[in-house]
């Protein structure tokens, strides 16, 4: 059963290669949605997959790469739209 969960990270999150990092991720799990940068200097991010994939990309968002310094993590449950693939945004 597919889950679907929406996530926004604030902190030190742009020009550090958290979207490479969430879309490497993502990717080695299966993992479909995308990530973008935000202008509020946010990174937003949707996954879609089974439960324990996407739960282990969020706890990696709460680490994020070595460079970023994430201050918190807000995640959204939703219904599963039936993405495909991983975008880059």
């Amino acid at each position: 059963m597919a889950v679907r969960s929406r996530v926004i990270v604030h902190g030190r999150v742009h020009g550090v290669g958290f979207r490479a990092f969430v879309s490497r991720a993502a990717q080695s799990r299966g993992v479909v949605g995308w990530v973008r940068n935000r202008l509020d200097g946010t990174v937003e991010a949707v996954l879609e997959g089974e439960p324990e994939p996407v739960e282990s990309i969020v706890r990696f968002c709460r680490e994020g790469p070595r460079a970023a310094w994430v201050a918190q993590v807000e995640t959204f449950a939703e219904e599963p739209e039936g993405l495909r693939g991983f975008e880059v945004r």
